[in-house]
């Protein structure tokens, strides 16, 4: 139990993890991944490369000691995650091994001057609080999922039976389980964990469901990345016949139930959670805008889908904006960067709308500015983070 005393500790802490906090868990990272080999697969190498995931991390520590008497404050900091982690399969016995890690890291980065004994007192405190909060969140998640029809616990063998060039840049791999039992429903918007063995070494990725999952099939649709480990060997070394490990599909980034106009917005492989959200949607007969963005038409995945889609749900209106022209794919209805007079065109007249946004983080940034901008209750725009989360500023 955290006495105030502790608390106040912790947050004193607070202006060293503003200007610090970054080299702090960088440190964290590299003395964890290099001491603890069983916990690798659990970690994105190339978001450490870019500092993403150290960024993230250091802000989600800095959120927990500012609001460490309130919270409640976290808001959805929280839910996404223990949904992050249960699509991982983050494991009890994996927090002692970040606690330690961090611990050191405080100690040995801020130095005995300041990281005192009460200080590091303190913080194992606090985060043996919020250890045992992600513990029992999940675990309840773990059964709940276990126990679902068609719901397991754990890794499960899938066969992958179909794989269809989307794009110059994106295939969908479509998974059936090698059981031949039933599958977990997936909510529109929510991913799925991935664990592979490459050279040697497990690795594990989540990739969004890009359709849903009344099949009896999983499909992801995967953009190749240029040095991406996981993404090159789907593309290159994925065929039908081979078998994967997944893990039940997880996320908070879910299709919410409303009859307000719903538009969606996307940018690059960003399509893809808002495929089944689409699908989902037009069995509502909920008005629905549809607006993609892309570098050009050879990269535009599922344009044919949607143009279908269009044509047979007089509620759907799509709109397609390309960087630039290929001279080769159908237009565009905008070259160029979507703007916010474009996407004020493209928006429904009435802004009380339930907006759903992902793309690249610029791109998302942009959106966010223009909803606001145009109009639309903060509340009311939804966007979420392919890789680590990060604030839109």
């Amino acid at each position: 139990m955290l006495s105030a005393q502790d608390r106040a500790i912790v947050k004193s802490t607070v202006p060293l993890l503003e200007s610090g906090g970054e080299a702090l868990i960088t440190h964290f990272y590299r003395m964890m991944l290099s001491e603890y080999p069983e916990v690798r697969p659990l970690f994105n190498q190339a978001h450490q490369s870019s500092g993403d995931q150290p960024r993230a991390l250091a802000n989600g520590v800095l959120m927990y000691a500012r609001h460490i008497d309130q919270l409640d404050q976290l808001g959805d900091l929280v839910a996404k995650i223990i949904n992050k982690h249960v699509a991982l399969q983050i494991l009890p016995e994996h927090y002692p091994i970040v606690g330690a890690c961090l611990l050191r890291a405080i100690s040995e980065v801020l130095g005995s001057e300041i990281a005192t004994p009460e200080v590091i007192s303190a913080w194992g405190k606090a985060y043996g609080q919020l250890a045992d909060i992600l513990i029992g969140a999940e675990a309840a998640i773990y059964e709940e999922k276990a126990q679902a029809p068609g719901g397991w616990r754990g890794a499960r063998p899938f066969l992958l039976v179909k794989r269809v060039e989307e794009s110059d840049e994106i295939i969908s791999f479509y998974f059936a389980p090698v059981d031949n039992g039933p599958i977990l429903a997936a909510q529109p918007g929510q991913y799925i964990g991935l664990k592979l063995e490459l050279d040697g070494e497990e690795v594990r990725r989540n990739y969004s469901l890009s359709a849903l999952t009344d099949t009896g099939m999983y499909r992801i649709s995967v953009k190749r990345e240029a040095g991406g480990r996981v993404s090159n060997y789907l593309h290159d070394q994925m065929h039908v016949g081979a078998t994967v490990d997944l893990f039940p599909p997880s996320g908070e980034f879910i299709l919410q139930a409303s009859d307000k106009p719903l538009v969606l917005i996307s940018g690059g492989v960003g399509i893809t959670p808002t495929l089944p959200m689409l699908e989902a949607a037009l069995a509502t007969k909920r008005p629905v805008h549809f607006i993609h963005c892309a570098r050009n038409g050879g990269v535009h995945a599922f344009r044919d889908w949607v143009d279908t889609l269009a044509a047979q749900h007089p509620q759907l209106k799509r709109f397609y904006c390309y960087a630039e022209e290929d001279g080769i794919s159908p237009a565009a209805d905008k070259v160029g960067i979507l703007s916010q007079e474009q996407l004020a065109a493209w928006l429904p007249e009435e802004r009380d709308i339930d907006a759903y946004f992902l793309g690249p983080k610029g791109f998302m940034a942009a959106i966010k500015r223009y909803l606001n901008a145009l109009g639309v209750p903060q509340k009311q725009a939804r966007y979420e983070f392919f890789g680590p989360a990060a604030a839109l500023e």
